[in-house]
């Protein structure tokens, strides 16, 4: 194909033509839901736990996918194979339909489903070898009593604000902590360490959402005996760390070598990060 086509509730449309109305809630108020996933030799990664997690996170806000599961399986895969597309990047999203202007979403309806396969390149290729350098933001995560971070939801505007942190500090991500001042995440993607020869992670309930290439990499380093502790942190803790890496379905397996312009262990990559990241990528290209 020699442009992308989007996938908006059953029919393709080529980028410029894929339009959904103004008065679509998931436009006027964030109120809809989302997955981003890996497809690698033409296997989306992980596809039934996405799907489980975009189908939660709708049921959690009450809003009905028209679809089932199969059927939005089917069209994951449709819309990689129509945009002849075997590596890619999927954003699949669920707004709440069109309604009136007033947030009331049972004035909303006809639920939009689309789905974008495309490429993705979040961080220069050089930063995986070399590694990333992050701040830590002002901007805090979002109280999980407010509205739970295992909702994948179309607000991410508390997330963008503290990228933008750490976009004017020169750092392409930055970490936010929690409302306990805990580590939590970082804006796109989930946080580990590793000290004293055990790999640390938050838990679920420092308001993190449960990454699928987390609990990927969590598995990979249990395979490979190595003793994961999902428990929470502080910035202390990365500070002494003798090494730091961050995960996410569009980044991968990343390695951050400085925090606040802190060395992290001796500030170069580490061989669990290397390790781990090779096994990350030999799993997502298994047969």
């Amino acid at each position: 194909m020699s442009s992308v086509e989007i996938f908006i509730n059953g029919q393709f449309y080529p980028k410029a033509d894929a339009k959904i109305s103004v008065y679509d809630h998931g436009l006027l108020y964030g109120d809809g839901v989302f997955e981003g996933m890996r497809a690698y030799s033409g296997n989306v990664f992980r596809l039934a736990a996405h799907l489980d997690r975009l189908y939660e996170s709708a049921k959690a806000i009450m809003l009905t996918i028209p679809m089932s599961r199969e059927e939005m399986a089917d069209a994951v895969r449709e819309t990689l194979k129509h945009n002849s597309l075997s590596d890619a990047y999927i954003r699949l999203v669920v707004t709440r339909g069109a309604g009136s202007l007033g947030i009331d979403p049972t004035r909303t309806s006809n639920p939009q489903v689309i789905i974008i396969a495309d490429h993705i390149e979040l961080y220069p290729k050089e930063l995986y070898e070399n590694g990333l350098e992050i701040i830590t933001a002002a901007t805090i995560r979002n109280h999980p009593a407010a509205l739970s971070p295992r909702i994948k939801s179309l607000n991410y505007l508390n997330n963008v604000m503290a990228k933008l942190e750490g976009k004017r500090a020169g750092c392409l991500e930055a970490l936010m902590l929690n409302h306990r001042g805990e580590v939590a995440e970082c804006t796109g993607d989930n946080i580990f360490i590793l000290r004293r020869g055990k790999l640390i992670t938050p838990p679920i309930d420092a308001g993190i959402l449960e990454g699928i290439t987390r609990n990927a990499v969590i598995e990979l380093a249990q395979a490979a005996g190595m003793e994961v502790q999902e428990i929470p942190f502080t910035r202390y803790d990365i500070y002494v760390a003798d090494e730091c890496f961050l995960t996410g379905s569009a980044a991968e397996v990343i390695p951050v070598i400085k925090l606040d312009d802190r060395p992290i262990g001796d500030g170069t990559v580490g061989a669990t990060t290397r390790q781990l990241s090779q096994a990350f990528h030999e799993l997502v290209r298994k047969p």
